[in-house]
């Protein structure tokens, strides 16, 4: 069964356009790797949880606070490894300066039986939906191309 996990796509207006906040996954893996490497903060639904829920708290377990809104659904999406995602948008700000996200602990270097801590997520940057869509996961891009849907004038 393919692993399914659940996030929240936040977004402002400015005078400019839509800018979207995406997150860069933290750890040795990520570190020298950008363009297709940021994401939307997300995270693996628990047994019974519904999304709405799990998409809340990811976003608060990365990056440490959640604006209050009500979500829209974006979809889902399968990514290239088989994992699904269901997307959330929610209108707000987030300081990107001020990310207090959790953190994980793997063996590094790989076999020198050494742990090391690393934060899930190292940064968090506002895009343009232009510069996200180069950024992001490829498999996430609907994501953006949605919101861009739902906030398109009528």
């Amino acid at each position: 069964m393919a692993v399914e996990s659940a996030g929240i796509l936040l977004y402002k207006r400015q005078p400019g356009g839509l800018m979207v906040l995406l997150v860069h996954p933290g750890g040795p893996f990520w570190r020298n790797k950008d363009n297709g490497a940021w994401t939307i903060p997300k995270g693996e639904r628990d047994r019974g949880e519904d999304a709405e829920t799990t998409a809340r708290r990811e976003f608060a377990e990365e990056l440490g606070d959640l604006p209050e809104g009500p979500l829209v659904p974006l979809g889902q999406i399968r990514q290239r490894a088989g994992k699904r995602v269901e997307g959330f948008a929610l209108e707000g700000d987030f300081d990107v300066d001020r990310i207090a996200g959790s953190s994980f602990e793997i063996e590094w270097p790989p076999r020198s039986g050494r742990r090391q801590s690393f934060p899930e997520v190292d940064r968090a940057q506002w895009f343009s939906p232009e510069e996200a869509r180069r950024k992001i996961n490829p498999g996430q891009i609907p994501f953006i191309d949605r919101l861009e849907e739902l906030c398109a004038p009528t």
